[in-house]
C-alpha cells in the first residue's frame, strides 16, 4: 500500500476508535440521566408539594403585611369604600372555596373550604352590618 492508502486507513481507523469512544460516553450520559430521573421522580413522591406549601405560606404571610400596610395609610374618607370592595373580594371567595369544598372526597381541600366559606360569610355579612349602621348615621331622625 502506498502511504496516502496507510495514511486514510490510519485515519479512518483513528475515527472509528473515536466513534466508540463517544457511543460508550452517551450511553454512559443516559444511564445517568435516566438514574437522575428515576431520583427526581422518588423525590417528587415523596415529599416534592412540601416546597410549594412553603412557598404559598410564604405569599401568604407577604400578602398579610402587603395589605396591612396598604389599609392603614388609606384616608378616612377612602375607608368605606375600601370596605366594600373588600367585601366583593370576600364572595369572589367563597365562590372558590365552594368549588374546593363541593370536591368528591372530604379531605383536606374540603374542610379548608367549608372554613373559607365559613370566615368569607361572617365578613360579608359583617360588612354589611357595619355599612348600613355607618349609612343610618347620615339618616334625619324624625
Amino acid at each position: 500500500m502506498t502511504t496516502a492508502a496507510q495514511s486514510v486507513t490510519d485515519q479512518a481507523a483513528s475515527l472509528s476508535d473515536r466513534a466508540y469512544g463517544l457511543a460508550d460516553e452517551i450511553a454512559h450520559l443516559t444511564e445517568k440521566v435516566a438514574r437522575l430521573t428515576a431520583e427526581n421522580e422518588a423525590l417528587l413522591s415523596g415529599g416534592g408539594h412540601s416546597g410549594f406549601l412553603i412557598i404559598g405560606f410564604t405569599i401568604f404571610i407577604l400578602a398579610c403585611f402587603v395589605g396591612y400596610y396598604v389599609v392603614w395609610r388609606v384616608t378616612p374618607a377612602l375607608h368605606s369604600p375600601l370596605m366594600g370592595v373588600t367585601n366583593a373580594i370576600s364572595s369572589v371567595i367563597i365562590v372558590g372555596a365552594v368549588v374546593a369544598a363541593g370536591a368528591a372526597t372530604t379531605g383536606f381541600s374540603g374542610i379548608m373550604g367549608f372554613l373559607a366559606v365559613m370566615l368569607a360569610s361572617i365578613n360579608i355579612f359583617g360588612g354589611f352590618i357595619i355599612t348600613n349602621r355607618m349609612l343610618s348615621m347620615f339618616k334625619k331622625k324624625k
